[in-house]
């Protein structure tokens, strides 16, 4: 493997993939985990917007700084590395809650976030980076914390970049240690609820309690599911509860759904 293959898979790939198969490599694991989790800005892309989330997962919940990266086309993203893998609906509620605590206001079309808890096998991972985007004829890459503000709102290189430097940029990552993982977890579930601008809900015990702030009655219990899991005044662990429960009625329901 080259380097930069190697810094790729310590950081990204589940235990048994590897970075120089002949298969473009696959973030989520046989067993439904992943390591890797990517929140983008985008449409405009906008550092000034994203930067606070990146200082604040260091300073405020004391993890390591994720890598940053410029997507080629329209958006600045935020790779995160884990030491040990998770469930996806677990990787998918930590960045929601990042997203309510950093990014309240943006409007949600202008965000990604990977992997999500409905269905990740069916969203495509985040793309290999570097690599030329058709979409534009540039490049994508890994940056440095202090180049993002030079790019402005072109988040991309009009040329190649070094696969040594790319290496090098990685190299200086580190992945978060399960114990702070959970305890970065038990914060977000702490504060998310009380920064929600709705009235705090009344006390439930289950993801089927009524909330007062889901569109009732409900006949169709995938959809009573789906309106837990995306109310962001409902408690984070709850819908974190709801997300495994879409996951355990299996894909080919999940998928109408969503469509």
């Amino acid at each position: 493997m080259t380097r930069l293959q190697t810094e790729f898979q310590r950081l990204y790939l589940p235990p048994t993939a590897r970075a120089d198969s002949a298969d473009a490599p696959g973030l989520i694991g046989a067993d439904g985990r992943v390591r890797t989790l990517m929140l983008a800005l985008g449409r405009p892309a906008d550092w000034d917007t994203l930067s606070p989330l990146w200082r604040g997962v260091q300073s405020d919940l004391d993890l390591p700084a994720p890598a940053i990266a410029v997507n080629g086309v329209d958006a600045f993203e935020l790779w995160f590395s884990l030491a040990e893998p998770v469930p996806v609906a677990e990787a998918a509620a930590f960045l929601q809650g990042l997203r309510q605590r950093y990014l309240a206001d943006v409007k949600p079309a202008r965000l990604r976030l990977w992997p999500e808890a409905v269905v990740p096998s069916a969203s495509p991972g985040p793309s290999c980076i570097p690599a030329l985007q058709p979409a534009t004829g540039r490049w994508s890459a890994f940056v440095a914390p202090d180049l993002p503000a030079v790019f402005g709102d072109d988040p991309s290189l009009d040329f190649q970049p070094v696969d040594d430097a790319q290496a090098e940029q990685l190299s200086r990552l580190a992945s978060i240690p399960p114990d702070a993982w959970q305890a970065a977890l038990a914060h977000l579930q702490a504060v998310v609820p009380a920064a929600a601008p709705a009235a705090l809900p009344p006390p439930v015990s289950s993801v089927a309690s009524a909330h007062a702030a889901l569109q009732g009655p409900y006949q169709d219990p995938r959809r009573f599911l789906l309106d837990v899991m995306n109310d962001p005044t409902v408690a984070l662990a709850l819908r974190i509860d709801a997300a495994k429960a879409l996951l355990l009625q299996g894909t080919p329901g999940a998928s109408a759904s969503a469509a």
